[in-house]
Parts: C-alpha cells; sequence; structure tokens
C-alpha cells in the first residue's frame, strides 16, 4: 500500500489549519506557500474534505478554511480514507462481506485481515493533535541557548 500525493498532502493541509486555527479563517495560497504544495493542487483536495464535514469554508475577502472540529477530532485513518479510499492491503477486503471466490481457502488472508487491522488501528490511533503535540515537543529539544 502507497499513500497517494492527494493523502499526504491533506493530511498536511489540515494540520498547517489545526497549527493556525487561532488565526481565523485561511487562505489556500498561504497553506500552499507555508507547504511548498500548489495551490491548485490544494483546490483538487478541498472538495474531498468539504463533502465530508472536515473543513468550514468562507468565502469574500477574508474568506478561506479552518477545521469544523478540534483537532483532536480528525485521525489520520479518517483523514486517508476520505482522500485514498480504503487502506486495505489486498483488494478482497476492501468488501465485507469478503467477495473473493477464493477466501474460503486462501492461506493468505489471514495475514492480510492481520496487516489491515493493524494499518487501521496505528492510523486511528494519530489525531491531528497528537502530530502537533509531537512537532512541538520535537522542537522544543531543537532549542539551544
Amino acid at each position: 500500500m502507497k499513500i497517494s500525493t492527494k493523502g499526504r498532502y491533506a493530511l498536511r493541509m489540515l494540520i498547517d489549519l489545526a497549527e493556525h486555527q487561532d488565526s481565523g479563517y485561511v487562505s489556500l495560497k498561504d497553506i500552499a506557500q507555508r507547504q511548498s504544495i500548489s495551490k491548485k493542487y490544494l483546490e483538487q483536495i478541498v472538495p474531498i474534505l468539504n463533502r465530508s464535514d472536515i473543513l468550514r469554508t468562507s468565502r469574500g475577502f477574508q474568506g478561506g478554511y479552518r477545521l469544523a472540529r478540534t483537532p483532536d477530532k480528525y485521525t489520520v485513518g479518517e483523514i486517508l480514507r476520505l482522500t485514498e479510499g480504503s487502506l486495505s492491503p489486498v483488494a478482497c477486503l476492501d468488501h465485507e462481506p469478503n467477495e473473493c471466490q477464493n477466501c474460503d481457502n486462501c492461506a493468505t488472508l489471514s495475514v492480510w485481515r492481520g496487516l489491515y487491522r493493524v494499518i487501521n488501528e496505528y492510523l486511528d490511533g494519530i489525531t491531528l493533535q497528537d502530530i502537533l503535540d509531537q512537532q512541538r515537543q520535537q522542537y522544543a529539544n531543537d532549542y539551544m541557548i
């Protein structure tokens, strides 16, 4: 499984919004500049996030985007499933019940189910707030006099 640019950039965009949540609505131009991501690419990601009630939008001169919830209410798993679709390591786990003709006799199915469970548990256990806290801790440890 590889996470696409869309998934990685969506996560970076939401982390940026979480970092600047006290600034009100944030423009895509500002996010694009801080994250070194094309504004055009972010414009393609926004509709995906808007459909899922992830963002709040304000139009106009002071318009932009902000998180609809606090950073501790967003998991990395939720964000990646929105942008990537399934996080399943194999196609046969994309549907429940399993539609694969060989699932009753597949010797490796338990391996893929275990990997899928670990992936979801790991990514659902990390929130935007966790990432912000980790980043702040890293910067605090880099401080020198």
